[in-house]
Formats: C-alpha cells, structure tokens, sequence
C-alpha cells in the first residue's frame, strides 16, 4: 500500500513527548505509525496506529520499519523519542548500566537511522528528527551518563546531517528542557551506590524532581517537533520551549567559569 499523505513513525509514543508528537503529528496532516515494546498496554490514540518495538533489538528495528513500509509504503519522518532516564553519580553507575542506557539512548536511534535511510534516500526526502536535551550541551551532576548519551546523539546527528544533506535527508535535533513526564521517577537508579555521594545524589536529585515538576508541558516539545518535520527551510536545532531558549543562549555567551558556578549553584554543591 502506498499512501500519498507523508508518514510519520514515532518511537516511544505510548505516552508523555512521544504521544503528544503523535497527536501533533496526526493534526499536521500526517499518517502517524507509533511505537511501543508492548502495544497490549497502550491506550488506543486516535489517528495513531501503534506497533510494537524495541530499538535496542537489531531484528524488532529491522520488522518495525518493514511493517510501516509494507502499512504505508514510506516513510517521509521519523522521529527518535524513545529513551531511558538514569541518575546517580558516574563512579556509582556500573559499566553495564551504562551500557543498558546507551543501547537504547544512543544506539537505539542509530538501529532506526540505519534501517530507515535507505527508503529516505530511495524517495529523495526524509527528516530523522532527533530529541535530545539541554543536556546535549550542558553537565548535569549525578546525571552523567544520561548526559553523555544525549552529547553522543548531538555529535551523530549534527555528522549524519552533513552526509545525508545531498540525498534529500536532513537530521535534525530537538533540544527540551526539563519536561513534565515523570521522568526522574522512571529513571534508573544507580547499580553500585557508594555512601560517599549519598547525601549530595539525595539533594540533586530533590532539585531534579523540583525542575521536572515544574517543567515544561509534553505538549511544548511536541509543537517544535513538529517545526522540525514541517519547516520549509528546518533548523539543524531546536530548543523546546523558553527555559531551553534560555539555556542554549547562556552556553554559548556566558563565560565557562561563570557557567559553572552556577551549575553547581543550582545543583547545591559545595565549593
């Protein structure tokens, strides 16, 4: 089957960013595939037909994008959401656990390029759309290797953008703040907590909760994934919303030494 409305294919739509982006997706005019690991839990939404996937399995990538091809017969966006969250200081966080959040994080997006550039590049068009976060661009304490699998999808997208800029594909990213989603509630826990960072890991993470709670809504990066994927002439970046606006500007004009003072401000570490 071949549609002539431009599809979508959203990871991680079952809820919070991914299913708004759904929902904004299907207003915009697009046919929306979304994605779940296990669709029997998935409250039907409308316009959104939902199959099941795991981006860190090769074989359910590679029979995910097949099926939406076979469904719809292209693929014109996609959209890499799905993510896991992880807290606790580096030197408490386990190789292995680090792994778990890269494979999906990071090579769980690279899974879903690989599988679908090729229809991109047979139509001519496509946009990876990326979602990132301030933390892309920014440390977060307790958060290292969260922070570092979103600094490893704004150096692969930004690389990817270049090379796929001649076939008719852009990469693009979507940089939000912190955002309304339950996220340091569903985050994993450190593996190897040490009593050293106990006390300081229970204050960040109190400010972490703090800032989810009074962050920005799903909605609010929903509407600049949009942008990314409807644009005429589209952004290598988008912040989502003003606190991301702000954060990016701060980064790039605010002296280093001045940054980091106050990200330990914020964060309430001593020194």
């Amino acid at each position: 089957m071949t549609t002539y409305r431009p599809t979508a294919l959203v990871t991680g739509a079952s809820c919070g960013i991914g299913e708004e982006t759904a929902l904004a997706l299907v207003a915009a005019g697009f046919d929306v595939v979304g994605t779940s690991r296990d669709t029997s839990r998935v409250t039907p939404v409308s316009g959104v037909t939902f199959i099941d996937l795991d981006v860190a399995s090769d074989t359910s990538v590679t029979a995910a994008v097949q099926e939406v091809i076979e469904r719809f017969g292209r693929i014109d966006v996609l959209v890499n959401n799905a993510g896991v969250g992880s807290m606790g200081a580096a030197e408490e966080t386990s190789v292995a656990q680090a792994q778990s959040v890269f494979d999906t994080n990071v090579f769980g997006v690279m899974r879903m390029v690989t599988e679908v550039l090729p229809y991109m590049r047979g139509q001519g068009r496509g946009r990876i759309i990326n979602i990132s976060s301030v933390l892309g661009f920014m440390p977060q304490p307790y958060m290292a290797v969260y922070a570092a699998s979103k600094h490893a999808i704004e150096g692969y997208s930004e690389s990817l953008d270049h090379e796929v800029r001649e076939h008719g594909v852009r990469s693009l990213l979507v940089e939000p703040a912190y955002t309304r989603t339950g996220f340091e509630a569903n985050s994993a826990k450190p593996d190897m907590p040490l009593r050293a960072y106990e006390k300081q890991r229970h204050i960040v993470d109190g400010v972490l909760a703090e800032a989810v709670r009074d962050g920005d809504a799903p909605a609010v990066v929903a509407k600049a994934i949009v942008a990314a994927a409807t644009d005429a002439k589209p952004k290598l970046r988008y912040t989502a919303g003003p606190t991301a606006g702000r954060v990016s500007t701060l980064r790039r004009l605010v002296p280093a030494q001045a940054f980091d003072k106050q990200i330990r401000k914020i964060n309430r570490l001593a020194g």
